[in-house]
C-alpha cells in the first residue's frame, strides 16, 4: 500500500487519458506548476495502477473513458489498494451515471474538460489536502440527481449526529475546506477536524467526497 510523498511542497501527479493530443498538453502544463511534478503519463487504468504501485502518488488526474481498464474501475482499485492516493476525475462527461459511479468509486473531485488550467491545479492540490472538489455544473447535477432519486438503503444520517457536526457536514457538502469551515462556524481547524472525524465514524462516511454525497442526499447542502 502506498504512502504519500515525503515532501510536502511539491505533488506527485499522474495524468491519465487515453488520447495523447490531451494527455500530453495537459502533462506539460501542470509541470510548470512550481508545486506539480508529473511523474507519469498513462492512456488507460492499467498503467495508472502500475505507476502508482511503482512509486507513491499523491493525485490522480483522470479521465473516465479509457481503453484496457476505465477510469471508473482504476478509481475503484486506487481506494481500495492505494487509498492515499486522491483521484480528481477530469471529463468530457457530465451526466448523472458517470458522476455517482466515480464518487463512489471513490474520487475526491469532479471536473469536466471545459475547466482552465488554474481551476484543475486547484483541484489538485485541495484533493491532495483531502478535500472534495467538485466543479459548479457536477455539483448542480448532483443536487438534482439525489433530490429525485430514491435513497438507497443504509444511506440515511444517523440520529445521533450533534447539531454541529451535521453544520460541518452541510458546509462539507457545499465544498468548503476545512479552514473556512473554521472560520465561518467560529471554531478552530483542530476542533473542525474533530467534529469530521467523529461524524465520519457515526455515519460511515468514507471521505470528503463521500461527505458532500451524502450531504446532498440528505438535504443539508
Amino acid at each position: 500500500m502506498s504512502e504519500p510523498t515525503g515532501n510536502p511542497q511539491r505533488l506527485r501527479v499522474i495524468v491519465a487519458d487515453d488520447q495523447a493530443a490531451v494527455r500530453e498538453p495537459l502533462a506539460a502544463v501542470l509541470g510548470m506548476s512550481d508545486d506539480i511534478d508529473v511523474v507519469a503519463a498513462a492512456a488507460n487504468g492499467v498503467e495508472v495502477l502500475a505507476a502508482v504501485a511503482a512509486a507513491p502518488v499523491d493525485v490522480v488526474l483522470m479521465d473516465l473513458r479509457m481503453p484496457v481498464m476505465d477510469g471508473i474501475e482504476a478509481t475503484r482499485r486506487l481506494s481500495e489498494d492505494h487509498p492515499a492516493t486522491a483521484v480528481v476525475v477530469l471529463t468530457t462527461f457530465a451526466d448523472d451515471d458517470s458522476i455517482l459511479a466515480a464518487l463512489s468509486a471513490g474520487a475526491r473531485g469532479y471536473l469536466t474538460k471545459n475547466a482552465g488550467r488554474q481551476d484543475i491545479i486547484r483541484a489538485i492540490r485541495a484533493a491532495a489536502a483531502g478535500q472534495a472538489v467538485l466543479d459548479h455544473e457536477v455539483q448542480d447535477r448532483l443536487l438534482a440527481t439525489v433530490r429525485t432519486r430514491p435513497q438507497e438503503g443504509g444511506q440515511t444520517l444517523p440520529a445521533d449526529l450533534t447539531p454541529r457536526e451535521r453544520e460541518v457536514l452541510t458546509l462539507i457538502g457545499q465544498g468548503l475546506p476545512n479552514r473556512a469551515i473554521a472560520e465561518k462556524l467560529f471554531i478552530s481547524e483542530a476542533t473542525v477536524k474533530t467534529h469530521i472525524n467523529n461524524l465520519f465514524a457515526k455515519a460511515d462516511i468514507r471521505d470528503r467526497a463521500d461527505a458532500v454525497r451524502r450531504a446532498l442526499a440528505a438535504g443539508l447542502a
